[in-house]
């Protein structure tokens, strides 16, 4: 279960998190954190702990290091990155503590840590999702496109990420901006577009005839093909990727 307000940053925990092969559910506040939590069990929680209802969340959760055991570990985010900020969130109890914007790699990192820890089973990281014609190696920044395979750097792959992880839908660059390098970050004018026409080369992806990434003139960009995040057994998502292997809740 993920607490955040920011549909963006949800969408793109979710399709890290696939690789996982977890199953997503999102709340904007405690009150939908509580419906969600009435008849559904997750493995772990990831919260915003600079949402006005994260300490409260926390308490209904049972803080793991508090006096009352949980049975739901926590991993917080935040975009404050000093070490008061971070110590706060460990004494209120979360199990690990990530500073935003993060890669899509440690993300998906420390939620298997967590959850292992905290099952006791040696829960899988699964390299691989499939996204329309194109095939993403999370661990390995590679990516499978017809016969061609390509490696992208860091900020490529968390790009293509947070396009991906909006399918269908314009991302600005300013939310692209946002997202990858911090609101503080004093960017060139042009950085996103230039990173983003890297991108493009290497999937081969044809801005005038895109597969992959297409422009929105004057916004920004938006991914073309879809993907999907259903849970095992027939859990059904709206948006579910189709992939073999047994899914645990997030």
């Amino acid at each position: 279960m993920v607490l955040h307000d920011r549909q963006l940053v949800v969408d793109l925990i979710e399709l890290t998190l696939n690789h996982g092969l977890f199953v997503v559910r999102a709340a904007r506040s405690l009150a939908e954190a509580d419906a969600i939590l009435a008849d559904w069990q997750p493995n772990i929680t990831v919260v915003d702990m600079d949402h006005d209802d994260s300490t409260d969340l926390l308490k209904h959760l049972g803080a793991s290091n508090t006096l009352r055991q949980s049975t739901i570990p926590v991993l917080g985010l935040t975009r404050r990155g000093d070490l008061r900020s971070k110590l706060q969130a460990f004494d209120l109890g979360v199990d690990d503590i990530l500073t935003m914007p993060f890669s899509p790699e440690e993300l998906l990192a420390r939620a298997i840590v967590i959850s292992r820890r905290a099952t006791g089973t040696d829960r899988p990281i699964v390299p691989t999702i499939q996204i329309g014609e194109m095939e993403i190696d999370i661990l390995n920044r590679q990516v499978k496109a017809g016969d061609s395979i390509v490696h992208l750097s860091g900020i490529e792959q968390s790009i293509l990420y947070l396009l991906a992880s909006r399918a269908g839908k314009v991302v600005t660059r300013e939310e692209i901006l946002d997202a990858i390098w911090g609101t503080d970050f004093i960017a060139e004018s042009n950085i996103v577009d230039r990173h983003i026409r890297s991108l493009r080369i290497k999937l081969q992806n044809d801005y005038r005839h895109p597969r992959f990434i297409a422009t929105a003139p004057g916004q920004g960009y938006r991914f073309i093909p879809t993907f999907s995040n259903a849970g095992w057994a027939g859990e059904e998502k709206p948006r579910t990727v189709n992939r073999s292997g047994r899914a645990t809740d997030a």
